[in-house]
This record gives structure tokens, sequence and C-alpha cells, in this order.
């Protein structure tokens, strides 16, 4: 089709992955006219190690965006990889170049870094378009010291300063901020000021801000991972999980992108451990109507520690997906005043074992499996009459207790339960299977079953 050429790159840093991810999501946005080029991982060793720098590289190499031809020098890159990444984009003769990176800090607040900014080629077309991709992304940014600014030009040696003066292209750098900022987060900046750009271009429709996050289709679970306020960790155990179920694919998800319908384009939804409290108020309202819509039409949901807290129904903040309650209450102690139930003290091990309810689902695990519990949901006996819209899969066999009314109150309660929810699936487990390398295959079963898959 008519129209520019745009090279896409993101993950030339190891330690930056917030690029990689927008760059492989933006590779599935629908295009309108022209070509656009998308190298999401360019450094894979480095993105595997987490590495800034090329493992295993000569020191004078290790930096890969230092290795492209500089100013005034001859039109060669150095090193085998930035040779390759080099000779390829060369080839594409491409108008645009915009490549995804990450900074420490914000720039208003430690100017010594570049993270939140454009930093343009300061070609006439970068000129024109950053004004607007700036007020896109910082139309969602409350402190205006962490807004983005526009800097410029890129660093010489980089592959943007490079295909600008070696190829004429108009280029970009955008940085996010890695700094006190959730993975999610820096992904959806990304995408923004990228989606901006292209709707500038006529490459892109201005289609509802759920588009920009569609994963392809698969034959195994496409999955959400809740990555936003409120989520204490375990995200990378759950896509280590994920990874176990073949044809899958995990992709981060935030409160925004919640709100913006997302969760419509993926099969199963997981919120990992934190505070369930906190995850349902940056969810809001809206966020929490679209994951019970997202259940109710035959979505599935996997609560985990906090996540089975959301799932509960004896908050007004929770999700209600199904009628288990949690041990919770405010009791009084003696010397240490009115304290919450929910509290048992630090993260410790205990054992559970499966019902032949969760033998279905997870597999045959015989006698008691020892797992890592922190503060989850103990859920204790329903009320006269009650009928409960759950099953037991585990039972808790061992307990932890910080206060003399929560001993006794775990052994022999649910440790992990299934639900219904609709037309949906639910999963609520109250200790961390995620953070046990060999419970996640047992785990990955639930999940394929919690998705339909």
């Amino acid at each position: 089709m008519p129209g520019p050429t745009l090279v896409l790159t993101g993950g030339v840093h190891g330690d930056e992955p917030a690029g990689a991810r927008a760059a492989e999501q933006i590779l599935q946005w629908p295009i309108l006219k022209g070509r656009l080029v998308v190298i999401p991982r360019a450094n894979v060793p480095g993105l595997k190690a987490g590495k800034r720098l090329m493992p295993g590289a000569k020191e004078e190499e290790s930096n890969l965006n230092r290795n492209f031809p500089k100013s005034g020098g001859e039109n060669d890159a150095k090193g085998e990889l930035a040779t390759e990444l080099w000779r390829f984009v060369s080839s594409q003769d491409p108008d645009w170049l915009v490549d995804l990176h990450e900074g420490y800090d914000f720039h208003q607040l430690e100017p010594e870094t570049v993270g939140s900014s454009i930093i343009d080629s300061n070609s006439e077309a970068s000129d024109a378009a950053a004004p607007a991709m700036l007020a896109a992304v910082n139309a969602s940014i409350t402190n205006p010291k962490r807004s983005f600014v526009n800097l410029g030009p890129p660093v010489d040696g980089s592959l943007a300063r490079a295909a600008a003066e070696q190829l004429g292209a108009s280029t970009m750098i955008l940085e996010t901020t890695s700094r006190d900022q959730p993975l999610s987060l820096r992904t959806r900046q990304h995408r923004t000021m990228v989606r901006e750009l292209l709707v500038k271009l006529g490459m892109l429709a201005a289609e509802p801000a759920a588009g920009m996050v569609t994963p392809p289709a698969l034959q195994g679970p496409r999955v959400a991972i809740y990555d936003d306020n409120g989520v204490g960790g375990g995200q990378g155990g759950l896509e280590a999980t994920v990874a176990m179920i073949p044809e899958s694919l995990a992709w981060r998800v935030g409160a925004a992108d919640v709100q913006n319908g997302a969760l419509s384009q993926f099969d199963l939804v997981i919120f990992p451990g934190g505070s369930g409290s906190s995850e349902a108020k940056a969810l809001g309202e809206k966020g929490r109507g679209e994951v019970r819509r997202f259940v109710e039409g035959g979505g599935g949901y996997v609560g985990i520690c906090a996540g089975a807290y959301l799932s509960a129904s004896n908050y007004e903040w929770s999700l209600a997906l199904s009628n288990q309650r949690t041990f919770a209450e405010m009791r009084e102690i003696p010397g240490e005043g009115s304290k919450s139930m929910w509290y048992r003290g630090d993260s410790a091990t205990v054992s559970m074992e499966l019902s032949d309810a969760g033998k279905r689902i997870f597999g045959e695990l015989p006698g008691e499996i020892p797992v890592v519990y922190h503060n989850g949901p103990v859920i204790p006996p329903l009320g006269p009459g009650e009928v409960p819209s759950y099953e037991v899969l585990a039972w808790f066999r061992s307990e932890v207790s910080r206060y003399e009314p929560q001993k006794g109150t775990m052994t022999g309660t649910p440790a992990m339960i299934s639900a219904h929810y609709g037309k949906g699936r639910v999963l609520a487990i109250s200790p961390h299977p995620e953070a046990t390398k060999s419970l996640r295959p047992m785990l990955a079963k639930g999940l394929q079953w919690a998705a339909g898959k």
C-alpha cells in the first residue's frame, strides 16, 4: 500500500523490557497504508538476561546502541548484531525509525537521565509530530514532574542518530521511565506515543483504546496478567507458568487497559498477590465492572492471594464472583489493641491437599503439598442455610497464626476453590503456587481449566 515506511525497534537494551513488549503488541495493529516494519527484540540475549549490555560481547561492542555508524564516519556498524541490524534497517529505506527505550528516572526530576522523553532527530517531520505525541502520553499523567518532554538529538552511535544522518529518515527515541512504575504502564505509554504518530501519518485509524491491546489468535490461552497498583509481585512466576502451556501468550495489563475493555481480547485474566483492596481501588468501579462482564461472558478469572480476596463477597470493593468470604474481621488483642485477622505474619510454607475435584483439574498429586503462604484469604464455614457457589479444590492441612483468635481457624479450610460466574470459570487460590517452580506445572493446568482450554 502506498505510504511511508516506518521501522519500529524495541529491546535494544536488555534491561528495558517495556519497549520490546510494546513493539510485540504494536505488531498486531491493522495498518491502513504504508509499511510498518517491527523488530521487537533487537537484543535477545540481553533481554533474556535482563542486562543492558550484550552478554558475551567485546567490551567496546557491548552497548548495542553505540555500535551504529557515527557522525562524520563511514556507513559501518561495529559488531555482528549491530552490523546485521544496520544492514536490514538500511535495506528497508525507511522514512521513519522509532526506537523504544527506558530511562531509569524522570528527566524533569533528574536531568541527567532521559526517562520520560521523546528524543527526536529535529527533522521537520519529527518536530511536527512530537507535540501531539507528548500531548497524548501526558494526558493521563497527573504529576507534572513525571510528564514527558522533548529532547534531542539522539546520542551519537545510536540507531536513531545513524538512521537520521545516513539514511535521511525522521527518527525518534521514545523513553519511558522504569523507576516506581509498573511494566504495564510503561508499555502503554510506548503504545500511546506510537499510536499518535501512526494516526498522524495516516497509517492507523483512530480506533478506541481497547484496540491498542490485541493479542493474536492462538490455540492456547491468551492470558492477561494484571500489573498495576496493588500488585506486590509474582508476575514473573506467572509468566513462566503460562509459558508451560503450548501455544499460549501472557501480556501484562494495567487498570486503564481493563477500564478500556482490553480483557475482551483475552481468554483469561490473572490477579496476582499484593493488596486486594488496592487492586480494586486502582480498577475503580468501571474496571471492576469490566472484569465481571468479562467473566460473565465466558472469560476465565484466576485470583492468587490478593486476587482471591478480590473475588470474594464480603467487601464493598470485592467482585463477588462466588460467595466465599474471608476470616478478616477485627478482634481485640490484649496489649495490642484492635487487629484484623487477615494478617498472619511473614511468608511461610504450609501444606495443602487436593480434593478429588482438585485432582480432576490439577492432576493426581497425592498427599500433602508444601506451598508458600503469605496472608492469603482464609475461608470460614458458611452460615446456616447458605449453599456454597464454589467447589473446594484443595484443603489447608497446616496453618500459620500471629494472634490467639487465629489459631485453629486455617487448618481444614479451603486453600483453592473453583466457581462459575455466568459463562466464565473462577479459580481462587489462597497460597502462592507460582512461587515454587515444581508447582508451576500444576498451576498451569488450573490456568488452562479456568481459560476453558
